[in-house]
C-alpha cells in the first residue's frame, strides 16, 4: 500500500510559490514531485490553465515558464528531471520540507548552481521554507564555466 504524502501543497505554500515566482494566468507552469497533482489541481482551481505536471507532458521542449516543485523526494531527482520542460527564461520555486534541516538548503542551492539557476527570493511556511530560483542569462553560464 503507497503511502499518501503527508504534507500536501497547502495554501499558504501555494501562495508563497505563486507570489515568488509572479506567475499569471498567461504563463505555462510546469509541476513535479509528491505533490504534483495538488499543484496542478490547486492552480486549476484558481484559475491557470496552461498548467502540466512532469506525468502529462511527455515530451520535454523547453516551453515552460515556471517549474513548481513540491513533495518529500528526492530534490535532485525532481530538479533533474524538471529542468528540460522549462525554457531559456523560466523560474523555479521549490518547497523545501523544514525536516531537511540547514545542509538541505545549501545542497539545494548548489544543485540549482549547477543547473542554472540563481535563487532570488525565499519565503517561510508552514512546514519548511519555498525557494525561488530564476535561470542565469547564458554568459553568466560561460563566465562560471
Amino acid at each position: 500500500m503507497v503511502e499518501p504524502d503527508p504534507v500536501a501543497c497547502t495554501a499558504p505554500i501555494m501562495n508563497a510559490m505563486i507570489d515568488l515566482t509572479r506567475l499569471s494566468k498567461a504563463h505555462r507552469v510546469i509541476a513535479a514531485g509528491a505533490s504534483a497533482l495538488d499543484i496542478y489541481l490547486d492552480l486549476h482551481e484558481r484559475g491557470f490553465s496552461r498548467v502540466g505536471t512532469t506525468a502529462t507532458c511527455r515530451i520535454p521542449c523547453g516551453q515552460h515558464d515556471v517549474g513548481l516543485v513540491a513533495g518529500r523526494h528526492s530534490m535532485q531527482a525532481l530538479l533533474v528531471r524538471i529542468v528540460p520542460f522549462l525554457n531559456a527564461r523560466a523560474t523555479v520555486a521549490v518547497w523545501v520540507d523544514s525536516g531537511a534541516g540547514q545542509h538541505g538548503g545549501k545542497r539545494l542551492q548548489l544543485l540549482l548552481e549547477r543547473l542554472g539557476f540563481r535563487i532570488e527570493a525565499g519565503a517561510r511556511c508552514e512546514n519548511g521554507v519555498v525557494v525561488s530560483a530564476q535561470r542565469r542569462e547564458w554568459s553568466e553560464v560561460a563566465n562560471a564555466a
